[in-house]
């Protein structure tokens, strides 16, 4: 039995549909990621599942009790990381632990999860002196605090340092070893990348895409990407007619979508190539900064739902 079952789950808020007839299934010891724009639907999923908000239509088990109609019984074997921690005025990072645990009829022992969690120094600060990376490793043990089957992250690492968010990455790479299930939300694809078996891309309250990170690339970001800059410019129609190329961006830089990188990239820097770009330059010369890379998972991204901002 999958630890997540879902199937065709709506929910409205007035004329808008937050989340349109959404299905999957998450299976134990899964690190199940939701990536999509800001509005796509992510949170709202989330807490239909963790039987904070009720849903429209559609149904829905976590660990076998139904969130609507078993959502105590849910609740005593989840952990949840808000978007937002708040804790009371003046609560330490001890009281907040012993607090949690409170809620509980069994809690982990509160010095094991400040051991855990790198909180030592900081036991007896208060929260709200605690740095951004600090709060959000406390938050993650506030939600593990019950020792839950099943946590829920949203997006654990956003407005951290490169430093602070590999530390939360690690954090979550230890509850996956445990035996844990994990579904988070993430704006960062390199996080998703790293850290998901397995990725529903979520857009418009649909999921567009589901698979593992690098089945959703080889299916939306096949091949190879050539950037470089251009100063003189380029002539988009000649390097678009190139033999392998198989599409032309110029958007500052010039990006070259290609499955044949090894030819396309002898054209680029062939001396006598000089028609490709602008000017008297021969070609070699006329490029800057060039660069060859695989596709990403930010590609599968912009590809599925597209360059446009979401607000």
């Amino acid at each position: 039995m999958p630890v997540i079952t879902a199937r065709g789950l709506v929910k409205r808020y007035g004329d808008v549909v937050a989340v349109d007839d959404i299905s999957f299934e998450v299976e134990t010891g899964e690190v199940f990621g939701m990536l999509g724009p800001n509005g796509a639907g992510k949170t709202t999923t989330m807490e239909m599942l963790e039987g904070l908000r009720i849903p429209d239509s559609g149904s829905a088990t976590v660990l076998g009790s139904d969130v609507v109609l078993q959502a105590r019984t849910i609740k005593a074997r989840i952990g949840v990381q808000l978007q937002a921690t708040a804790l009371p005025e003046y609560t330490k990072v001890r009281e907040a632990i012993d607090l949690f645990g409170a809620l509980y009829p069994t809690a982990r022992p509160t010095a094991d999860l400040i051991k855990e969690f790198d909180l030592e120094e900081k036991a007896d600060a208060y929260a709200s002196d605690l740095s951004g990376g600090q709060m959000q490793r406390l938050s993650i043990a506030l939600a593990l605090v019950n020792d839950p089957d099943v946590v829920f992250l949203d997006e654990p690492t956003t407005g951290l340092d490169p430093q602070a968010r590999l530390n939360i990455w690690d954090v979550i790479e230890g509850i996956r070893s445990r035996g844990k299930t994990v579904v988070l939300t993430s704006h960062y694809m390199e996080e998703a990348e790293r850290l998901c078996s397995r990725i529903a891309v979520i857009d418009h309250g649909r999921i567009v895409a589901l698979d593992t990170p690098q089945n959703l690339i080889t299916a939306h970001a096949p091949g190879t990407t050539i950037e470089f800059d251009a100063p003189h410019g380029v002539d988009e129609a000649a390097l678009a007619a190139l033999v392998g190329v198989e599409s032309v961006a110029v958007d500052g830089r010039v990006a070259v979508s290609t499955r044949a990188p090894e030819r396309v990239l002898r054209e680029l820097l062939n001396p006598d190539g000089h028609w490709l770009l602008r000017g008297d330059q021969d070609t070699a010369a006329g490029i800057r900064d060039l660069r060859v890379r695989q596709g990403t998972l930010e590609d599968v991204f912009i590809a599925l739902t597209g360059r446009s901002l979401r607000t």
